[in-house]
């Protein structure tokens, strides 16, 4: 298994990556409910990354959630170009807030180096606030 890492451009927060991934999604010829992420470069690990893989999402300086990977479709755009679709299923699901820098496109992430996803309760004992959630980030407290 193996997974995309990606940073959210326009993105503030959680809620308004997942706004606008509810606001864009559609149900998948799989059945399940989706949105797309288009890019230029198809991924070549594509066995690897459909094994139970996600696209994790970087706002701000922070990864802060995931969403599991459907499919992969090639799509042709102009002569020569081809455009992946990566197909995305939804709901997102948060993670535990990590540091990371952005970089243009997307990167593979192994799942060693990807955050652990927020339990109920954690999301339930408090609202904590972002800020709050980054710096315990920050001093290697979550």
């Amino acid at each position: 298994m193996l997974h995309l890492i990606k940073l959210s451009v326009g993105s503030s927060s959680f809620l308004s990556l997942d706004k606008w991934q509810e606001k864009n999604s559609f149900t998948h010829k799989s059945g399940k409910k989706a949105f797309i992420h288009g890019t230029t470069m198809r991924p070549k690990r594509e066995e690897e990354l459909l094994e139970g893989g996600s696209i994790y999402w970087i706002v701000k300086g922070f990864i802060i959630g995931r969403n599991p990977l459907v499919a992969l479709e090639l799509h042709e755009k102009g002569v020569g170009r081809g455009r992946c679709s990566i197909v995305c299923g939804k709901p997102m699901i948060p993670v535990l807030p990590r540091r990371h820098r952005g970089f243009q496109g997307w990167r593979y992430f192994r799942p060693s180096d990807a955050p652990l996803d927020m339990t109920r309760s954690q999301m339930k004992k408090g609202k904590v606030p972002p800020d709050l959630l980054n710096e315990l980030s920050d001093l290697g407290l979550l």
